[in-house]
């Protein structure tokens, strides 16, 4: 059987509306205009302008993907243009507007009407520009975009222009959502929630953007009006003023957890802006269990980390899922097969995925993404076999030498976890995987842990551990994994955070002549014993001695990684749902 590289949600793509949802779930307006659709492409040298453009378009997908329409790998040495038109949104009297891009592989420059509006560099992150004053009745919006891949420095996760094994097809342009939003000149940008459990109170600080020709002092800005929701109730309201830390009280609090992801739902409202956003109340921490093991803690209870390897790729979109649903479709397969936590690798998604999981309640485990220049086998193949010991200082082994890359990287650290924070269901910061571009990995986890002191930080997954952080991560794939011996003199919590990676073709679901895993399979019932074998008498046995956390690598097929639970399309799940069920259920973390 051949298979057309598309899935279910891909054949049903509307081209017109393609991820028609609004696109912040934490901070929602209504005066909005989604632009994505159908834009026009161009391709053109370093440098240079394109004499026409070439064709259409499909916003917000990678013309490197199927559901793009386009098909063609930007290099290095190109520039990728893009081009629509767009009336003015009729509401913008008085206010201001703004342009929204949820994410630019990698570095891009924006012009609206002609007029250079900025420009941005980072593939993963979101970025706005104000174009109030560069607005016409009708407007012609373009992006110019550069994506160097691995030939430079900038975050790239998996990405590869030679992809093969466990590197994937290198993608450019616009990924996520394109969108106006109408606001008044005053108005709110970015709340930070941060609940305390235990006090059962909800920490609310709001930023505000203020017309210029104000003088910012108290008494100029208007206080911020917040009301409090649960299932529709109002619990709580108050005021506090821009910028202002306010504490709020929330009576008999109902904590989120997996099993009750219970949000509530939060007004907010600053003269004529009005913003309406959610919160879980939950905690983490780090404790022992009645063995006097350390482990992870929710709400002040241990709580077992029973994770899969997410790398959040798809065949027709490559980092864009095909639509919301897929995002949702895989999400609740996990959380139906028992398992309670994402590891989303080296990616940021789109922030309605940390929503559904935030809704649907599954943990994750954050990734930072990656860059740093091409990986030398010393610090990213060599740890798999045998104990490698180097100091991440040493930058020119870890392919680290430019200081303005280090720097970038620090930066989109801190605006992640700036990104992220008010979700209910990040748990954990994993700021290196694997010597990918690592480097000062013990300062980076401080770092983190000083902006966000409310989650835990796993400073390197797998090799090579500085000592650093929260927990100290092991990687198993090519020889059979053992606790530490003298582990009692390292206070971290112990967590196997990749294993497994067994791989099975299933013909018809996957266009890759190659197979990549780590053990292979010829049979489904072959692949159901290792899979029960594996956790009985590897995983299971370490977990009473200390071991904290799981991640089985891993959800689904990517390219050549044949070793997903789920076909890379997403059509067929690999192993019967209650063997996998059952399995999991034998991970007592106490």
């Amino acid at each position: 059987m051949t298979w057309d590289g598309l899935t279910r949600w891909g054949r049903e793509l509307d081209p017109d509306h393609p991820w028609p949802e609004y696109p912040r779930p934490q901070l929602v307006r209504d005066n909005w205009l989604n632009l994505n659709g159908r834009w026009e492409f161009a391709f053109a040298a370093a440098g240079e302008t394109p004499a026409g453009y070439q064709g259409e378009i499909i916003v917000p997908f990678s013309p490197e993907t199927v559901l793009s329409g386009v098909g063609r790998q930007l290099q290095p040495d190109e520039w990728l243009w893009y081009r629509r038109h767009f009336d003015a949104p009729t509401s913008r009297t008085g206010g201001r507007v703004l342009l929204h891009f949820g994410a630019v592989d990698q570095s891009c420059t924006v012009l609206l009407n002609g007029s250079e509006v900025g420009s941005h560099t980072g593939g993963y992150l979101p970025f706005t520009f104000e174009v109030t004053d560069h607005l016409q009745d009708e407007n012609t919006l373009e992006v110019r975009v550069r994506d160097l891949s691995e030939t430079g420095f900038h975050a790239r996760g998996k990405q590869r222009l030679d992809r093969g094994r466990i590197w994937y097809t290198a993608q450019s342009g616009i990924w996520q959502t394109v969108w106006l939003e109408t606001v008044p000149r005053e108005y709110i940008d970015s709340l930070s929630l941060v609940p305390d459990l235990e006090a059962g109170v909800l920490e609310v600080t709001v930023s505000v953007i203020e017309p210029v020709e104000i003088t910012v002092s108290a008494s100029v800005i208007e206080p911020v009006e917040f009301t409090v929701s649960a299932s529709g109730k109002v619990v709580s309201t108050g005021s506090t003023t821009a910028g202002a830390a306010t504490r709020i009280a929330i009576p008999d609090v109902r904590p989120w957890s997996p099993e009750d992801p219970f949000l509530y739902d939060i007004e907010v409202r600053l003269g004529d802006d009005f913003v309406t956003s959610y919160v879980g109340m939950r905690s983490f921490g780090i404790g022992e269990d009645e063995a006097g093991q350390r482990r992870l803690l929710l709400n002040g209870k241990p709580y077992a980390h029973v994770g899969v390897l997410d790398q959040g790729y798809w065949p027709d979109g490559l980092l864009t899922a095909p639509s919301d649903a897929a995002m949702v479709h895989d999400i609740e397969t996990m959380k139906d097969l028992g398992f309670t936590m994402l590891r989303k690798h080296v990616k940021v998604e789109p922030l309605r995925w940390y929503h559904h999981c935030d809704r649907l309640g599954m943990l994750v485990w954050q990734d930072m993404v990656n860059g740093g220049g091409r990986y030398r086998h010393l610090v990213a193949d060599l740890p798999a076999t045998r104990p490698v010991r180097l100091s991440d200082k040493r930058y020119d082994l870890f392919f680290r030498r430019s200081a303005a890359a280090r720097t970038e990287f620090r930066d989109e650290v801190r605006q992640t976890v700036e990104l992220l924070r008010n979700t209910a269901c990040v748990a954990v910061w994993v700021p290196f995987n694997e010597g990918w571009g690592q480097f000062d990995a013990n300062d980076i986890a401080a770092e983190v842990a000083e902006l966000d002191p409310t989650r835990q930080v796993n400073h390197v997954s797998g090799w090579i551990d500085q000592g650093g952080g929260d927990i100290r991560s092991f990687h198993s794939y090519l020889k059979p994994f053992r606790l530490p011996s003298r582990r009692w003199r390292d206070k971290r919590v112990l967590a196997l955070t990749e294993y497994g990676g067994y791989s099975l073709r299933v013909d018809g679901h996957d266009w890759s002549d190659r197979e990549f895993g780590y053990r292979r399979f010829t049979t489904t019932a072959e692949l159901a014993a290792a899979f029960e074998e594996l956790h009985r008498t590897r995983i299971a046995p370490p977990i009473p001695r200390g071991l904290s956390a799981t991640v089985y690598t891993q959800l689904s097929d990517v390219e050549d990684e044949l070793n997903g639970l789920l076909t890379w399309d997403r059509e067929v799940l690999k192993l019967d749902p209650d063997l996998v069920r059952r399995t999991l259920s034998t991970l007592n973390f106490g």
